[in-house]
Formats: structure tokens, sequence, C-alpha cells
């Protein structure tokens, strides 16, 4: 079978190089041996699969860029990011300021979301949701609620399956608690 597509690969190379259109190729042709090689590594596995950050990483990254996305990141937003990984993951001081190093570096790689929120989609609910209140968290932080802050929120909880109704309602458990009025 194999030796007949070989064959028949052959002879439509041959056809080519006599036909109408024939041309001195430009570029130079590939032996037949390559020429397979080179097919078979198309249907080839990938011989290496990206590395997924793990849970922590994951969470603090998406922190860490919620925190700046509004182009500012003040010290309420760095004290209570610190604060939510220390308790989040019973961290020490040493290990938070570690991993916010690594999930800002992480995140400067990034080029979306997907690669922080693919394995976190695969937590249980309730982890799920407990990462959006992180965020809610994040968010008011400051005191304000800025528009890009409020959309990234809800880009993430769409990607690990968090309905609009749960992040409303914790968006409103957040801001009552932070922001009485």
């Amino acid at each position: 079978m194999l030796e007949q597509r070989h064959e028949i690969v052959l002879r439509a190379l041959k056809i080519y190089k006599v036909g109408v259109f024939a041309r001195k190729p430009s570029i130079k042709p590939l032996g037949k041996d390559k020429m397979f090689e080179s097919v078979k590594r198309l249907f080839r596995a990938p011989e290496k699969q990206p590395k997924t950050p793990d849970t922590n990483i994951a969470v603090a990254a998406l922190l860490v860029h919620l925190a700046a996305i509004d182009g500012i990141v003040t010290k309420d937003e760095q004290h209570t990011i610190a604060g939510i990984l220390q308790d989040h993951f019973k961290l020490g001081p040493n290990e938070v300021k570690h991993l916010i190093d690594e999930a800002t570096s992480a995140g400067q790689d990034a080029v979306d979301f997907y690669q922080f929120t693919s394995s976190l989609s695969k937590l249980d609910e309730q982890e799920r949701i407990d990462i959006v209140r992180l965020m809610w968290r994040v968010v008011f932080a400051d005191g304000h609620n800025h528009e890009l802050e409020d959309n990234m929120v809800w880009r993430v909880a769409e990607l690990i399956h968090v309905s609009a109704r749960e992040r409303a309602m914790l968006r409103k458990e957040i801001k009552q608690t932070t922001n009485p009025e």
C-alpha cells in the first residue's frame, strides 16, 4: 500500500516536470525519503506538550494581571493579592513572594488566559467559584471597579465555567463587604 502511494507521488512529480507547467524549480526538490519523512512528521503527535501551570501559579497569574489591567497597581491591590495567596494556599511570606514572581513571569509570557484557565476549569465547582470570589476581592481592593477589571472577571468566569448568576452574586457580596454603604 505504501509503495503504491510512493509510486503515485513519483509519477505525479514526473508529469509535473514534463507537463505544460514544467519549469526549472526554484527550490531544490527533496529526495523521496525526505519527502515521506516530512509527511510522516505532519501526522505524528507533538513531541512536547506545552507545560500547564499548576493551580497556584495559574490563580496568582490571573490575580496579578487583574490588578494591573487598569494600568495602575495600588499598594492595596498588592497587599490583597499577597494576603489572598497566603490564606488561600496556606503559604508563608517568602513563598508568596516567590509565587508572585513566578506568576508575573508566566503572565508576561502568556498570550491569553487559556493557558491558566484550562487547568482551573477542571477543578470542582466550589474551587472555581472561590477563584472568582478571589478575583472580585482584588477588583474592589482599591475601592474602584474599572470596566476592564469587570470584563476580565467575566471572561475568566466564563472560561472556568462559573455562571453569570454566580459571578454577579459574588460581585455584589464582595462589593458590600469591602465598600459598605
